[in-house]
């Protein structure tokens, strides 16, 4: 029993560093402490109270009415000078009220439609914002991990640059190699320290803007990524069409069209005639010095119709009917505007996948030369010190250049994923 403790006490530090060294960790972060969202997401819950409120409009409305009063009349006399006697009346009344709308040109239902439209453009808008975090937050991991790999490179390159000066430097009491040959060395592990120092400061950079993103504490070492399998289109027209059908941004401006629509409609009811029927019943006592109590109850059906009122309800219903067109436009121009940007990251990731080929080609290669190249300058002099400072350049550049081209691939996905609306939490889990 003691040894399944202590194994459990020794297991559990590592599965809470695989926790937090997770990219779900992070995406889950984002997602729970973002204030954006969390922003969006009360105005989603706000925009559904819409839809009781227009509901209200089809339902009958109950008032209920109590007063008191007290009035006192003294100083009384009747038309032939005679005094009267003084009245002190204290009056009650109670009185209930039930009104009920019949008709109203049709504009409580198209404001129930408003705002059921309403919380569907939220919904949207709050689709749209989770990309927008989604899409952030992965490239900010993205980027920290290649910031970490070229400060790795760079500092390995430097490591290897001091102990080549370390060697060049026995060489040259040797003679083995020239003056020039050591003052190169130096030469580059001056420039390896400063493309170190310029790599620290990147990953600085990185580092706070991760934080900024996801609201958590980047870690000193990123070794835990995970090969996600993500569903992207096959070919552009399934792209195109996948956008037209889920893109955030464009639903928003078509739900936006439909809002302007039911806008018009409403105010072409206000120009409609309008039913509605009162019942009250009410309860006096002491209702005058010569009643004491009364009850009345009364039914009352009124109908209206605005014929003119100045001319404000033709201008306002001319005014919706221009925001409706208007709103058109809008989506129109969302629309191609999305196309493009679908068209973009489509050719974005195929050029990104093609890089990533290159580039591992280019790694692989420089790796194999600069072994060769090292090999030969350390047991013979058929190789200068120019030529072993070259292979390491073009070595470093071909591993910080693989790092960028893995990173600019994973984001070129998500960045896909984000323009046709597919870009989902759950989905990233799975």
């Amino acid at each position: 029993m003691k040894k399944v403790i202590l194994l459990l006490i020794l297991l559990f530090p590592f599965k809470n560093v695989y926790a937090e060294n997770n990219l779900i960790f992070f995406l889950e972060s984002a997602f729970e402490k973002n204030p954006k969202l969390n922003a969006e997401r009360k105005n989603l819950e706000s925009i559904k109270q819409n839809i009781n409120i227009s509901r209200s409009e089809y339902l009958p409305s109950l008032t209920i009415t109590g007063s008191q009063s007290s009035i006192e009349s003294f100083n009384r006399t009747d038309n032939a000078g005679s005094k009267l006697n003084d009245i002190n009346l204290n009056s009650e009344t109670k009185s209930i009220s039930i009104d009920q709308k019949i008709f109203q040109g049709f504009k409580g239902y198209n404001n129930l439609k408003k705002s059921q439209i309403e919380v569907e453009r939220a919904s949207f808008e709050l689709k749209k914002v989770e990309q927008e975090i989604l899409f952030n937050s992965l490239s900010a991991f993205y980027d920290l991990v290649f910031k970490l790999k070229s400060k790795d490179f760079n500092l390995a390159n430097v490591d290897l640059f001091e102990r080549q000066v370390e060697s060049d430097k026995a060489r040259l009491q040797k003679g083995e190699i020239t003056l020039s040959d050591l003052a190169q060395s130096e030469s580059s592990l001056a420039g390896a320290n400063a493309q170190l120092i310029t790599a620290e400061t990147d990953l600085i950079n990185s580092k706070t803007i991760f934080k900024k993103i996801t609201r958590v504490t980047p870690p000193e070492d990123l070794t835990i990524i995970e090969n996600i399998s993500l569903k992207l289109p096959k070919s552009l027209p399934e792209a195109l069409i996948t956008s037209k059908r889920n893109n955030p941004i464009l639903l928003v401006a078509k739900m936006d069209t439909l809002i302007a629509e039911k806008d018009f409609n409403i105010e072409k009811a206000k120009l409609a005639p309008s039913a509605s029927i009162n019942y009250t019943k009410s309860e006096n006592q002491e209702f005058s010095s010569a009643i004491d109590e009364v009850d009345e109850e009364s039914l009352k059906a009124t109908l209206k119709w605005p014929i003119i009122q100045g001319g404000k309800n033709y201008s306002s219903i001319k005014q919706s009917k221009l925001i409706k067109q208007k709103k058109q436009l809008l989506f129109n121009e969302v629309q191609n505007q999305v196309n493009s940007n679908t068209t973009n990251a489509w050719s974005n990731y195929q050029s990104s996948k093609s890089v990533l080929s290159a580039t591992q080609s280019q790694l692989k290669a420089a790796e194999i030369a600069n072994e060769g190249i090292t090999l030969e300058y350390d047991s013979s002099n058929t190789r200068t010190t120019l030529e072993l400072i070259q292979s390491r350049s073009l070595l470093l550049n071909a591993r910080i250049s693989n790092a960028k081209a893995e990173r600019d691939f994973m984001i070129s996905q998500f960045n896909l994923l984000d323009q046709i609306g597919k870009l989902d939490l759950n989905s990233l889990k799975r």
